[in-house]
């Protein structure tokens, strides 16, 4: 088997564009609603997500891929002769991992290469975006699973929340804090560390200042970061989304600078108007 197929799931947050170009298959992950279910990016974008909340007072609940989804998925690709790499969400942000993994044991197949990105949303997108470049380069499943396991402590993540009702709702912040929060109009910077969130620096005032200290840490490590590519995602922040662009352009280092929009997974805990930076160090 010498054909391989890059597998990953709707947290990657890859553009349309991006996903089409680099031939990716993604499967969804799932969204629940007021009772109904919707899969994200398939029947349910964010902006309309946002809307039902409005609409019916409720706060979105989210739902791995099952194995038997990841099974059919795989099974589709091993019949035609593909050696697959799957690689999404963290291990420990989510259980779609584990749904993998077991669709793979049931499989009985070595051709099914499983990566845990330790990451979420566009941070293992970054990783998608390298596994597909060495793919290009000819190189083996086994060889890319290698050099991206070795990329994934190099990877840094980072978001601006403009609102802290989805953290407050969805269980991860108090009454107190977000109450706190609020009054105080601070905008949290959440980041991954080991596989798992992590509040970071505080900014007051508007989602810019947030953003501001995103792009000076940028600026800090610059030289320390791959130049191949950084990703500006968001939901619902498309003003401070082409500001934090045109920064990056400014500082004529990037070779691709990727503007995209996160889906429902993401978004659902998050928030409108949240925006990060997500780039690999060297």
């Amino acid at each position: 088997m010498d054909k391989l197929k890059l597998i990953t799931d709707s947290t990657c947050d890859l553009s349309p564009e991006l996903i089409e170009a680099h031939d990716i298959e993604v499967v969804p992950l799932y969204v629940e609603l007021d009772g109904t279910y919707y899969e994200d990016g398939v029947d349910l974008n964010a902006r309309t997500m946002y809307d039902l909340v409005k609409e019916t007072g409720s706060l979105p609940k989210t739902a791995a891929t099952s194995s038997e989804t990841f099974k059919r998925v795989f099974k589709k690709y091993l019949d035609k002769g593909y050696e697959i790499l799957y690689l999404g969400i963290g291990s420990k942000f989510s259980s779609t991992l584990q749904s993998a993994s077991i669709a793979k044991l049931e499989l009985e197949s070595d051709s099914v290469h499983l990566v845990d990105s330790a990451n979420l949303s566009s941070g293992s997108g970054l990783l998608l975006l390298k596994a597909a470049s060495l793919r290009e380069e000819g190189q083996s499943a086994l060889a890319i699973k290698t050099a991206i396991e070795a990329m994934v402590p190099k990877v840094r993540s980072q978001f601006t929340i403009n609102t802290l009702e989805y953290l407050y709702k969805g269980g991860r912040l108090n009454a107190i804090s977000a109450l706190m929060g609020t009054m105080l109009r601070i905008k949290p910077i959440i980041r991954v560390v080991d596989g798992e969130m992590a509040v970071g620096k505080k900014a007051r005032g508007n989602i810019k200042n947030g953003l501001k200290i995103q792009l000076k840490e940028v600026e800090r490590h610059l030289n320390a970061i791959d130049p191949e590519c950084i990703m500006v995602t968001h939901t619902e922040a498309f003003e401070p989304a082409e500001y934090a662009k045109e920064a990056l352009e400014k500082l004529d280092y990037f070779n691709h600078i990727h503007v995209t929009e996160a889906g429902c997974v993401i978004s659902s805990h998050c928030g409108p108007g949240t925006i990060g930076l997500l780039y690999i160090m060297k």
